[in-house]
């Protein structure tokens, strides 16, 4: 007969599922705008592969158009050994449950579901468009959330859209926001889990999630249930076009690790020109 787990054991499982759960949604919460996605980020990452209306592939020949942009890793055995161990996360952990979420629910719910966690948000992109002193795209992000909050019922559909004063509005971010005041990538970093990042980008990661309320859930209500009910929803919803992202950036490449760095700093770059 097997003895009951140590309550010590347990709670440290518990409190393992708590990193998973509230680390991986950093990036889709956070670091990645809410209508257009990094095309190396992460499985787990950030909004939605085509929450601005075009295709993965159309991402991808995009990307192919910026110019090459240069970063220093200083770091890179470590972070090449970090990458694959993300790779082998992504493969058999992320990709099944990607599948299955996939399987269980219409693409109609799953566009509801990540359109409502887009939704909310907004915070990140005010907040952030207000710090650049770009106050009227602060306006414009403002009439957004109004309208798909109330006209779209929480943010499920986005009727903001078909408004052309309110539609095409590029995202804002903290690590963007840092671009703008002139502040560098720093040093390349690939994050546990997280993936591809900077060491501006990973500062500015933090001040995203303080700022979306998908976090906030944690700090007004805390205990597991929370804590792991809400982040996970959030992850959980942005597998399908994270992993169809991350193969469009490194499937084909001579090197993986290459062609996800690449990738992700010219998008890293692109947004600091919007």
């Amino acid at each position: 007969m097997n003895s009951p787990e140590p309550p010590q054991k347990r709670n440290i499982s518990l409190l393992a599922l708590l990193v998973v759960a509230v680390a991986v949604p950093l990036l889709t919460s956070c670091s990645t705008p809410s209508r257009k996605q990094a095309a190396p980020a992460s499985a787990a990452v950030a909004g939605t592969a085509k929450s601005d209306g075009k295709s993965v592939k159309d991402q991808g020949a995009e990307l192919d158009e910026y110019s090459v942009v240069l970063i220093a890793d200083p770091l890179e055995p470590l972070n090449r050994v970090t990458f694959s161990l993300n790779h082998g996360l992504y493969s058999y952990v992320f990709r099944p449950i990607s599948t299955v979420y996939k399987a269980v629910f219409p693409k109609v719910v799953r566009t509801g579901i990540s359109n409502a966690f887009e939704n909310v948000k907004f915070p990140v992109r005010f907040v952030n468009d207000a710090l650049q002193g770009n106050f009227e795209r602060a306006g414009q992000e403002t009439g957004r959330f109004f309208v798909n909050s109330t006209v779209g019922i929480g943010g499920l559909g986005r009727p903001a859209d078909h408004i052309p004063a309110l539609a095409n509005v590029p995202a804002a971010d903290t690590g963007q926001t840092f671009a703008k005041w002139g502040i560098g990538h720093g040093a390349y970093l690939v994050l546990p889990v997280l993936g591809p990042s900077s060491l501006r980008d990973t500062v500015g990661l933090a001040g995203d999630y303080a700022l979306n309320p998908v976090s906030w859930v944690t700090i007004w209500y805390g205990g597991y249930a929370w804590t792991l009910a809400i982040p996970s929803t959030n992850t959980i919803r942005a597998m399908p076009d994270q992993m169809d992202i991350y193969d469009a950036a490194t499937k084909n490449a001579l090197d993986r690790y290459i062609a996800a760095r690449s990738s992700y700093i010219q998008y890293r770059e692109e947004a600091a020109k919007k």
